[in-house]
């Protein structure tokens, strides 16, 4: 079977819920979202050329791009000439129709309920603005399983979002090869969510996407459908699942298996369930790709609004409550995904922990089945597209925007985070957890899997604890296990119930998770004996083991042990939770001096008998510094030990030999005093340091925030860019469309033959055509000048800046017959130049040739007989211009009789001169065009001049060969009364 190239759909493991389709009348017809920012023309050109223009695919196009807001889209008519389909720009309230092409309108977000189309103002800008993302999610939860999302060329990570909400409400995502995008920021950002059904260029897309969109309707329409006949070969799809990864969905929800397996398919383009299982056994990559279209989990930043602010107003408070200051609170969050909800709760509860002046600090484990998910949650790196979810503060606050198109979690939010791999159904659970996060995970299991995972998180929370689980999840039969906390957001709280234990799990056996009605093991293990040795622990932890801090390399303290009231004290101002900072007097320096040498040297440093000063009192105390184990608590942490010293014992110090114990105290004293004043000098210097650090800090913080500003400002002119991008290519293509139109202008007048010029309000040449310069002398460089500067080529007619202007006063268009100083007769026609909106700029002259119109009664007359006329001369000429022919009318006009013209040649007969050319001249135009019409001077026989008009044809032999000249000569007067007539 040959199929297109194909990229695995890939997804993670549940993190969000499936958007649920809109109630209300849905479209039957997929609808195709399409994203593109900067070069997006050229891949739409491509896309849409290669559609096949005679295919009704039944389905929608809605094209969305970065347009800049303030400039007018041309993008509608540039997509009307690659398509043959309907093509609109939206509007607000449109239904959608199938085989239609629909265009986003500039400064406009736009979202889909119910097939209408809405459009919205955007929100304030602040960075990118995500206009694909938005559209895509949206498409996502209104069409759910017929949504197909495509990203095109484009910079930035717009459409991320939006691609991963399409695959986990079970759609299709196609993404151009980012070798054939002009700009690849897009597509290898949608890449690297491993969701991509088809990677493509742009020209094959339109044939991959109609195959599919055609298997999936006669999927779903025709009686031996995919779908039905699925059921009987899922054991065998299981089989090979498991085979290859271990994991056994047979009690995963059988509509969702199958919905995923016939996609596969369509994906494949493989239409019997037989062919699939085949291809799934020869190919390991595709039960990958299956494998991870099972796993399902797309999930967000905060995901569900109103679920977490509910749990800070009725869990927070009474969880930090029950919990004493530097107790940890610990939170599993199972089925985490790529870790975006496991992020939220830590930052919820460090804001919150920071808002009412709380130390207790957060643990969260965070587990999945999906490795490829976990690695990427311990990444924390993530698409900037996620500021649509998370506020700019936060985004300020716990985020670092390090590299382009991303945000990177900060260090002090991961450390509070554990990501592990862990099954939920088979492996060993976690235990005494304060809260536990499911959400969205159960939607996609059978009820015999949800009958066992709800009593497993009841046993592994601690007395009090709360489950939160996702919108469309509940705790089903099991109300006595839990109380409802708040029903809409599902938030339960623990009961504390007789219940059967379950039977955990080995990590790795295949046991059922619970016990099959042992009910004489639970009452036995509900009357079990205490816990001697945790008790005697207990006790001894508390009574016996000396009071210790754990530190970090900086001395910020993690977790107290013990009352800590004797060697630390807080002061007044801000908290601080440094240390050395804190500790009384007579600890400070060395315990700085010891956490520095600790944490370079990794040894233990110890100091014994340090005079603390306690009430007045200086108390000795021994002090401890040790670094812990990093494998187990976590690298660079310190153990820092307070223990009392016991007193030293006074004894009388010896008398010294040979010298006077009078002498001995003042020197001692002296010594005392020098040590005092250096220790406060060194106080002094170390409190100088401290406050140096702090101005360097406050600095840090300050060019911190100076550079998240400049990001901004970044992200800001990279969208400007793609709008401006945007506006340049359709300005090129429209710049392109002109030329093309002046060329067709320019051959079509070429093409005529009509000579056209082209004059401006002030009688200025504009443009004109080539055949022009044969009536008015017009070159390249006239254009710009005047007509009155120009030198016509027109005999008796001086009449034409006149005549022009009178049109453009008058707008009457003027007609006249005009005669070019070579004998050539025009229809001279000025009109005024109006434009589309019918305003007046200027004035068009042409030139229609008549020459051939003007000498056709005078070659009716030749070929007549010419003796029509007795009052007109004819003359007839050889082709070596020698009379052979001379009427009655020439013998009178002339006064040369027949006998003496005929055999004379005609110059020294006529002795003519012609208007504004020679004799030479007229006779080689007359040879060249066949005829001749002009007013020629002549003499008589006496010598008297005369003034006549000549109209002259060239006799052709029967071979077509010249054979002389045909001339009706007629006197005009002396001057003539209308000349040029």
């Amino acid at each position: 079977m040959t199929k297109p190239e194909v990229k695995s759909g890939k997804r993670p493991k549940p993190g969000g819920a499936v958007p649920k389709e809109s109630p209300g009348k849905i479209p039957s017809f997929p609808i195709v979202g399409v994203g593109a920012s900067a070069g997006g023309l050229g891949a739409f050109e491509k896309f849409f050329s290669a559609m096949p223009a005679e295919t009704e695919s039944g389905m929608a196009i809605v094209l969305i791009q970065h347009l800049d807001p303030d400039h007018k889209s041309i993008l509608t008519d540039l997509i009307r000439r690659y398509t043959r389909k309907t093509v609109r720009e939206l509007m607000d309230g449109m239904a959608v129709e199938p085989n239609q092409v629909y265009i986003i309108p500039p400064n406009k977000d736009l979202s889909i309920l119910n097939g209408t189309f809405h459009l919205l103002q955007p929100s304030a800008s602040r960075g990118l603005h995500l206009t694909i993302d938005i559209f895509f999610r949206s498409l996502a939860v209104d069409q759910g399983e017929r949504a197909i999302c495509i990203i095109l060329s484009g910079t930035g990570t717009d459409g991320t979002v939006g691609l991963r909400v399409v695959k986990e409400a079970g759609g299709m995502a196609m993404v151009q090869d980012p070798a054939t995008a002009e700009f690849d920021g897009m597509p290898k950002s949608a890449i690297t969510t491993g969701l991509a059904d088809f990677i493509l260029p742009p020209e094959k897309m339109a044939e991959c996407l109609i195959a599919y969109v055609q298997r999936v309707r006669s999927a779903g329409t025709t009686a031996a459908s995919p779908a039905a006949e699925i059921g009987a070969w899922l054991p065998k799809i299981f089989v090979l699942l498991r085979s290859q990864t271990g994991h056994d969905f047979t009690f995963y929800k059988q509509s969702t298996v199958r919905r995923r397996i016939e996609r596969r398919m369509a994906v494949n383009q493989i239409d019997r369930v037989e062919d699939y299982l085949h291809y799934l056994n020869q190919n390991s990559e595709e039960r990958k790709a299956l494998f991870n279209d099972l796993l399902i989990g797309v999930t967000s930043f905060f995901r569900d609004a109103g679920s977490f602010a509910a749990l800070e107003a009725q869990v927070l408070p009474k969880l930090f409550q029950d919990h004493p200051d530097g107790e940890p609170i610990r939170i599993w969050v199972a089925g985490c995904s790529t870790g975006e909800e496991a992020y939220s709760l830590a930052i919820l509860f460090q804001e919150y922990a920071e808002r009412t002046g709380r130390q207790n600090r957060v643990q969260v484990f965070a587990t999945d089945i999906d490795h490829r998910a976990i690695e990427q949650a311990r990444s924390a790196v993530y698409p900037d597209s996620i500021s649509v979810d998370v506020t700019p503060e936060r985004l300020a606050r716990f985020f670092l925007h390090d590299e382009p198109g991303s945000y990177r979690v900060k260090k002090s939010v991961r450390d509070l985070l554990i990501f592990s791999e862990q099954n939920v159904i088979k492996d060993p659970p976690f235990s005494r957890m304060d809260i536990i996060a499911c959400r969205n995970l159960l939607i996609y299991l059978g009820p015999e899997l949800q009958k066992r995972i709800i009593p497993l998180f009841h046993y592994a929370l601690r007395p009090g604890g709360v489950l939160i689980l996702g919108c469309s999840e509940s705790i089903g039969e099991f109300i006595h296990l839990f109380e409802s906390i708040d029903r809409k957001w599902k938030i339960y709280r623990r009961r504390e119930v007789g219940t059967p234990r379950p039977i955990l799990p080995e990590s790795t056996g295949r046991e059922r998770l619970f016990s099959p009605g042992n009910s004489a093991t639970a009452e036995g293990e509900a009357r079990r004996k205490p816990d001697l040795r945790t008790y005697t622990e207990q006790v001894i932890l508390r009574d016996y083991t000396p009071v210790c801090v754990t530190v970090n390399a900086k001395g910020e303290i993690l977790y107290i042990h013990g009352r800590t009231g004797r060697y630390l004290e807080l002061v007044q101002g801000e908290i601080d939770v440094n240390v050395a900072r804190i500790a009384r007097e007579g600890l400070r320096l060395e315990l700085s001096a010891g956490l520095r040498k600790a944490a370079a040297g990794g040894e233990t440093v110890r100091y014994e008998g340090l005079p603390v000063r306690m009430n007045g009192d200086n108390r000795p105390v021994n002090l401890t510094i040790r670094p812990l184990d990093s494998s187990s608590a976590g690298p660079g942490l310190l153990l820092i030990i307070f223990e009392d010293a016991p007193a030293p014992v006074e004894t009388p110090p010896p008398a010294a030999a040979g010298r006077d114990t009078e002498a001995v105290d003042p020197l001692i004293a002296l010594l005392e005093n020098e040590l005092k004043t250096k220790e406060e000098h060194l106080q002094s210097a170390v409190e100088e340091l401290n406050t140096a650090n702090e101005e360097l800090n406050s600095t840090n913080e300050e060019l911190q925030s100076t550079n998240e500003e400049l990001e901004t400002s970044k992200e800001e002119l990279q969208s400007l860019n793609e709008e401006l991008t945007t506006v340049n290519t359709e300005l090129r293509e429209k710049i392109d469309d002109l030329t093309r139109v002046n060329n067709d202008m320019n051959n079509l007048l070429s093409g005529t033959g009509i000579a056209t010029i082209f004059v401006d309000l002030k009688l200025a040449i504009m443009r004109f055509t080539p055949s022009a310069a044969e009536v008015v002398n017009l070159i390249a460089a006239d254009i710009g000048r005047p007509v009155a500067h120009i030198a016509s080529n027109l005999a008796g007619y001086n009449r034409l800046v006149e005549d022009i202007q009178k049109t453009l006063d008058d707008l009457i268009p003027r007609e006249v017959e005009v005669r070019t100083r070579k004998g050539r007769w025009f229809n001279m026609r000025i009109q005024p130049y109006r434009t589309r909106e019918n305003v007046i700029e200027g004035a068009v002259v042409t030139f229609a040739d008549i020459t051939e119109r003007k000498l056709a009664g005078a070659r009716t007359i030749f070929q007549a007989g010419l003796v029509s006329d007795i009052h007109e001369a004819f003359v007839g000429t050889d082709e070596a211009l020698r009379v052979t022919l001379w009427n009655k009318g020439a013998e009178d006009m002339f006064g040369w009789t027949a006998a003496e013209a005929i055999g004379r040649e005609t110059g020294p007969l006529f002795q003519a001169r012609f208007d504004g050319s020679d004799r030479e001249e007229t006779l080689r135009f007359l040879k060249e065009a066949g005829h001749f019409e002009s007013t020629v001077r002549f003499k008589r026989k006496d010598g008297r001049d005369f003034r006549a008009d000549v109209r002259a044809a060239v006799l052709k032999g029967p071979k077509g060969e010249n054979a002389g000249l045909l001339a009706a000569i007629r006197e005009c007067g002396d001057p003539p009364d209308k000349e040029g007539s």
